[in-house]
């Protein structure tokens, strides 16, 4: 339809004697047919065609126009006001005419739908995905026969051999870790005896000596007790067998400056330092704020020192850091003007007596390895235990 209209539009206007410029050729490939004007283009609806065939109409009045100018010329505007008011007259036309033709631009109802692939068949979904299957199993394979038996022929043939006894039950094997340095916390130790572990053993079956102390160490071990004010003499060495004794003991009389210790106790120098610097910095301190009205300490009643026996007088067991020095019992505090405040349980006890205990009994750990307080065993309830057992990477147990 188009195509027609484009024809006949052409030759009119060409019959009319209208001259073709570049623009009208622009206008004319516009509304004909081309590549743009395919597949339901909008061109092709009712309403182009008829903008179509109102555009070429005016081709053949124009060209009469041209061949008989009217007999009255329009006169033009004399004034400046009067060309204004036509200029925005023009104007107002053209946007008029301009909202019209954009009026009637649409867009078609329904666009064109995409054609099917031709090889997407009739699927429509995404193809579900395989179920998981079992890899398929492997043919079968014959399995493989015993060989007979085969003796090399210049192999003798020997007896069978007799049957094998009851296996006698090994040893138990010991666990395996890293070697204890020598000098360790329990010291130096001698291979079990056979069927009986070191737990079960008596004190005289586990073959212990006692622990060599160095000469540069003691020097300044006791070199700091006489600053600390400590009044102490040296001892001979110890040695009642079987690990029990202390390589450089001292006997220590006054555990700081009018602060006896009774009885006296040998223990070895560590031991004493620790006793000092934990009364001097910590038992002192809390004593003149939780008991002032008693005054000073004067007395320090220790249990046991020095001792020759196992853990917790057993009769079996691991050796006691008592019978190597390195441990003191604390018993009770001994003050100016009141009672001794002796060491019990105290958990739940809510006065400032208890207050002093339990808080002396925490610092422990800051100076000795090992604190054992009522709180802990049966065997402790009457006093504190303190060592100064070495462990490995410092380790300390405080209860």
């Amino acid at each position: 339809m188009i195509t027609g209209l484009a024809g006949r539009g052409a030759s009119n206007a060409r019959g009319a004697g209208w001259a073709f410029t570049d623009k009208t050729k622009q206008y004319f490939a516009f509304f004909s047919p081309h590549k743009k004007h395919e597949h339901d283009c909008q061109h092709k609806l009712s309403i182009y065609v008829e903008y179509y065939h109102q555009v070429l109409a005016i081709f053949p009045d124009v060209a009469k126009l041209q061949r008989n100018p009217p007999s009255r010329v329009i006169p033009l505007p004399s004034t400046p006001r009067e060309a204004d008011a036509l200029r925005k007259l023009s104007i107002l036309a053209i946007l008029l005419a301009a909202t019209a033709f954009l009026a009637g631009a649409r867009l078609p109802p329904q666009g064109p739908l995409p054609q099917p692939r031709p090889d997407a068949g009739e699927a429509t979904g995404p193809a579900p995905l395989p179920d998981k299957t079992e890899p398929p199993a492997p043919a079968d394979v014959p399995a493989p026969q015993p060989k007979p038996d085969m003796k090399r022929p210049d192999t003798p043939d020997q007896p069978p051999a007799p049957p094998a006894g009851p296996a006698k039950p090994e040893p138990a094997k010991p666990m395996q870790g890293p070697p204890l340095p020598p000098g360790g916390p329990e010291g130096p130790q001698a291979p079990a005896e056979e069927g009986k572990p070191p737990g079960k053993q008596t004190l005289e079956e586990q073959h212990l000596t006692i622990e060599p102390e160095s000469d540069t160490e003691h020097a300044e071990c006791t070199a700091a007790l006489q600053a600390l004010g400590v009044v102490f003499k040296e001892a001979p060495r110890i040695d009642d067998g079987n690990g029990c004794g202390i390589d450089k003991p001292i006997i220590v009389s006054e555990a700081l400056p009018g602060i006896k210790l009774k009885p006296e106790a040998t223990i070895r120098c560590p031991a004493a330092l620790a006793l000092a610097r934990w009364m001097k910095e910590s038992v002192i301190p809390t004593a003149s704020t939780a008991l002032p009205e008693q005054g000073r300490i004067t007395t320090i009643n220790q249990a046991t020192a020095y001792m020759c026996r196992l853990r917790n007088g057993a009769e079996t067991g691991k050796i006691s850091e008592h019978a190597r020095g390195n441990a003191i019992d604390i018993a009770s505090f001994h003050f100016e003007k009141g009672e001794d405040v002796a060491v019990r349980s105290r958990r739940e006890d809510p006065t400032l007596t208890g207050a002093f205990q339990r808080t002396v009994s925490a610092a422990g750990c800051l100076y000795f390895t090992t604190v054992l307080d009522p709180e802990s065993d049966a065997a402790h309830e009457t006093h504190f235990h303190l060592d100064v057992i070495e462990r490995k990477g410092g380790y300390r147990y405080c209860h």
